[in-house]
C-alpha cells in the first residue's frame, strides 16, 4: 500500500478512513492495532516489509491528559519511542512520515499567535512527551511532517463536543472554564489536510501547525455546541482556579497557520462552521 496508516482506530485514524472512503482513495491501509503495535519493533518491521510504503501517518499516541501525570513511563513509551520506532523504520524503508502533535507542547503563557519557531515549554507531561516524540522523529529521519492541532473533536472516539452533548441531556446547569484560549479543530478537516500534504509530492519537509481558524474558549465553544445542536442547557463561566485538574493546560494555544497556509495552499474552515457539521453528523447518526 502506497500509505500505512498506524492509529487506524482512534478518532484521526477514523476520520482519514472517512475521508478515504469518500474521496475513493483505495491506495491506503489501516492495520489493527496487533499487527500496527507501535511499541513491537519487530511487528512493525514485519508490517513494514509487507506493506512497503511510501508514505506513514502516525495517528497512534496517549492522549489522556490528566492520566498522563500518573503514567508516566507509558505515556512516555507511546508519544516518544513509538514515535522513533516508527521513523526509524522510515528512514530504514524510504518513507515518508506524517506524525500528529498537539498545541501542548507550548507553555501557554504568551498572548500571539504561535509560531512553528517559538521555543516549546510543555506543562505537563502529555506535552512534554509529545515534544520528545517531535524531536526523536527529526534526530533519525529528515523526511517527515509533523503537524501540531489543537482540541480535536469529531464523530468517532472520546471528545469535548461528544461530551457536551451528553451531560447537556443529563443535566440543566454546567460550568466551563472560559480562561482557556485556543481553537477547536474539527478531525475531519485535519484528515482531508493530511491527505492533501500525502498527495502534493511537496518535500518542504518540517513542523507545520493546523487548527480550524478563529479563537474561542472551553466555555464559548460550549455555547457553540449547544446552540447549533438546540440543547437548552444555562452555562456559567469559571476561571480554572475553580475547577482544578491533575495536570496544567495551556492559558493560551492559538496557533499561526500562515506556514501550512501558504505552503499547501490551504483554505481553512472557521471553527463555528466546522462544529455545524459535526454536530449536524452526529444529530444524523443519532436519528439512525
Amino acid at each position: 500500500m502506497e500509505i500505512l496508516v498506524l492509529g487506524a482506530a482512534g478518532q484521526l485514524g477514523s476520520c482519514i478512513k472517512k475521508v478515504a472512503a469518500e474521496t475513493h482513495l483505495d491506495s491506503i491501509s489501516f492495520p489493527d492495532e496487533n499487527a500496527g503495535n507501535i511499541l513491537d519493533f519487530e511487528g512493525l518491521k514485519r508490517l513494514f516489509i509487507a506493506e512497503q510504503p511510501r508514505f506513514v501517518i502516525n495517528c497512534a499516541a496517549y492522549t489522556a491528559v490528566d492520566k498522563a501525570e500518573d503514567d508516566v513511563e507509558l505515556c512516555g513509551l507511546i508519544n516518544k519511542k513509538g514515535a522513533a520506532n516508527i521513523a526509524m523504520l522510515c528512514q530504514e524503508f524510504g518513507a515518508v512520515m506524517v506524525h500528529v502533535s498537539t498545541d501542548f507542547v507550548f507553555a501557554g503563557d504568551s498572548v500571539g499567535l504561535l509560531k512553528e519557531t517559538d521555543v516549546a515549554n510543555p506543562v505537563n507531561v502529555y506535552g512534554l512527551t509529545k515534544l520528545e516524540g517531535e524531536r526523536a522523529i527529526a534526530a533519525v529521519l529528515p523526511a517527515h511532517f509533523i503537524i501540531r492541532t489543537s482540541w480535536l473533536y469529531s464523530e468517532y472516539g472520546n471528545n469535548f463536543v461528544k461530551t457536551m452533548l451528553k451531560l447537556g441531556s443529563e443535566r440543566d446547569e454546567l460550568s466551563i472554564i472560559a480562561d482557556q484560549i485556543g481553537t477547536p479543530t474539527y478531525a475531519v478537516d485535519l484528515a482531508r489536510v493530511i491527505l492533501l500534504i500525502v498527495g502534493s509530492g511537496k518535500t518542504t519537509y518540517g513542523v507545520y501547525h493546523y487548527s480550524n481558524e478563529g479563537v474561542t474558549s472551553w466555555y464559548d465553544f460550549a455555547q457553540g455546541i449547544f446552540d447549533l445542536s438546540g440543547t437548552d442547557v444555562k452555562l456559567s463561566p469559571i476561571p480554572t482556579s475553580k475547577y482544578p485538574t491533575r495536570a496544567v493546560r495551556p492559558k493560551f494555544s492559538v496557533m499561526d497557520k500562515a506556514k501550512i497556509k501558504e505552503t499547501f495552499g490551504l483554505e481553512i474552515p472557521y471553527w463555528r462552521n466546522s462544529l455545524i457539521v459535526c454536530v449536524n453528523q452526529l444529530a444524523f447518526l443519532a436519528a439512525i
